[in-house]
This record gives C-alpha cells, structure tokens and sequence, in this order.
C-alpha cells in the first residue's frame, strides 16, 4: 500500500514545494518553470530561433541557438527537432548545416515539401523567438578528420544540406573537392549564391545539373563529368533511386567502400496487403493501404506517434503490436502478434499486412 506523507514529515523545502503543487493542481511548478525558462536544461535540450533567412522559393534557414544540455555536433550530421503544430508535436530529422561555431549557434535548412506539415511550418511559419526541442546530433555522415586528397560530393535537391556543412567546416583542408549538384533551375539551388563564390575563389569545383534542362543525373552521366569518380572518396545525398544506382556503380568497380550516402527516406523493397490499424490507446481506427507506414497512418488519423529520423534508424518510433501482422516495407519480412502479445515494430518502416491492433 502506498503512503502519503503529511507536510510534517518532509523538508521545509519539499513542505513548500507540496503546497504550491496542491494549490496549483493539475499544473505542477515544473509547468511553470517551462513558461518563466524555457531553455533550462532537461533530458532533451532546447532552442530558441533567432533568425530565419530564405534560401530559396520554398526553401529557408533557421539560426537556433541551443539552450543548456547541447552537446555540440559535428558538420554533416542531423537533429532531430520538435515543433507543436495545432497543438501537436511534431518531429523531424534535419541535417545541421553550420559547422560548430565559436557562439554556439546551429543552423538547419529546411525544404517545403507537398503535404508537408512540418516543413511547411518551419519555411512559412515559424519567427524569430520561437522556441524548438532537440535532440543530441546524430550521425556518421562526416569528413574524416585527415581529409582526402581527392573528394566528390554528389546532391540532388535538399541532398546539399548535410554537405554544406562539410563544406563550410572543411573546404580549406579538401586539396581536390568536386561538388556536383542537381536541382531543377538555377533559382532551384540552395545555397546557390555561396556555393558558386566558393567555386571561383578556387575552393571548390562546382557542377550545377538543371533537370529542367538537363535531365536527371545518372551514374552515367555523372562518370562523363567526373571521369575519376570510383577513385575518390564519395559523399552522396539525394534520392533513393541515384544513391542505389551510385552504390551498384561504386560496388561494380570494386570500391562500395569509397561511397558514403545519406538517406533522407527509408529504402521500400516491399509492399504489404494494407488492412485495418486499430489504435488501442486513442480509440482510433482507420484504414491503410500497404505503401503507406504506420506512422503516417496514425499521423494522417490525429493519433499522437512517436517518431524519430523516419527511417528506420534511431527505434525512435517503436510501439508495441497487440494483435495482427505488420509488413516490414525494407525487406519484405512479416511480423505477426496473437491476443496478449505485446511485440515492438518501428512504425516508420512497416506498413499494414492485415488487420493489426497497435498499442497506442
């Protein structure tokens, strides 16, 4: 049986504290000192934007500066970032585009996409003084700490985030560094201004792909641009489809290890039969067809999800599978729990196989 204590039999400290949590019930202090203090330090870190600046058209970049409990980062790897949209929060991984800085600061730059709840808030929305949660900075998508000699960066798209801030932590010690970047229009480039300064100060070569022009970058054409490509080392970061046809090409000419990619989005190798997800916890039950995850099912249905980086890396998006089947969407595997089971699945890289009972 569980006690009580009276205020008689705590501190005078705790006595106090007893009293204001009593008077201010359902809120408690802590309630309070998120208001009055909103950077404090806690199990995750948070930040405060001090400036967004527009890269491009539906691209911008936002300065934060990390309140107590930031650890650092090191260039080219991501946070994760928490923002409440209509009253929900949300997560999402960004790359850290800045390299350390002497004031602490960090930037992301983030690209607005179709149906994108958080990107559209964070390039439309949100202002200077916002306050944001983080997570500690992940990742081994860096430079090495003794630079190569001879370096390729290959980016599609949002794909240069990541690589910028290599580049702006670690041009000057690149001897040979070939960037070559493909985005639909000239104005399409993020960073475009910089990178092209960068390029005729002679830090950089620099190779802009227009697809609207020039079609989509290919293997092939890419070998025409960079003949040495499979002798360097290798930074990619783009579409799923140009970062697998780059590893078939890196792995045919024996030098997988040379390639180092950065996925935005999980690899889907498979398909499952789509069915009924029943949200135990929310009473919430809703229909999916077999491409679509878990997690954007729930989300897409109102249902409060655990996520993390949405790609089937962190686990920070694991609820229990009460009853049904699940499709892993990477590799085709099926996992199936009876009444009573109470079996972890990663939400953000499987899909309904069936009916399934999820509890959350």
């Amino acid at each position: 049986m569980a006690t009580t204590r009276t205020p008689a039999q705590v501190s005078l400290r705790d006595r106090a504290r007893w009293f204001v949590e009593l008077a201010t019930t359902p809120l408690v202090p802590g309630d309070f000192w998120e208001v009055l203090d909103p950077m404090r330090g806690g199990a995750n870190p948070r930040g405060r934007v001090v400036a967004v600046r527009p890269e491009t058209r539906d691209a911008a970049t936002l300065l934060i500066r990390p309140g107590r409990g930031w650890r650092g980062h090191t260039a080219g790897q991501y946070v994760r970032l928490g923002v409440d949209v209509d009253g929900v929060r949300q997560w999402r991984s960004y790359s850290l585009t800045s390299p350390p800085r002497p004031d602490g600061a960090i930037t992301i730059t983030v690209k607005a996409v179709r149906d994108g709840l958080v990107s559209s808030f964070l390039v439309r929305e949100v202002r200077a003084g916002a306050v944001v949660h983080l997570d500690q900075a992940a990742g081994d998508f860096t430079l090495p700490l003794v630079r190569p000699a001879k370096a390729l960066f290959v980016t599609a798209g949002s794909g240069i985030t990541p690589v910028m801030g290599m580049l702006r932590d670690g041009a000057g010690g690149l001897g040979d560094a070939v960037l070559v970047h493909s985005a639909p229009r000239p104005e399409d480039v993020i960073f475009g201004a910089e990178l092209r300064a960068l390029a005729a100060r002679g830090g950089l070569r620099l190779v802009e792909r227009h697809t609207a022009v020039d079609g989509r970058l290919t293997p092939e054409r890419l070998a025409e641009l960079v003949p040495d490509l499979t002798s360097r080392q290798t930074w990619a970061c783009g579409p799923n489809d140009l970062l697998d046809a780059l590893q078939d090409t890196y792995d045919a000419a024996g030098h997988g290890d040379r390639l180092h990619t950065e996925r935005f989005r999980p690899v889907v190798l498979a398909v499952g039969e789509g069915g009924t997800v029943s949200f135990a916890d929310s009473g919430v039950t809703a229909d999916a067809d077999g491409a679509t995850s878990l997690l954007d099912t729930g989300e897409a249905n109102g249902v409060l999800m655990p996520s993390g980086c949405r790609m089937g890396i962190c686990y920070g998006c694991v609820i229990p599978l009460r009853e049904g089947s699940v499709r892993d969407l990477r590799n085709g595997a099926v996992t199936t729990a009876t009444a009573g089971d109470d079996i972890p699945v990663q939400t953000c890289v499987s899909a309904a196989a069936g009916p399934c009972h999820l509890g959350i």
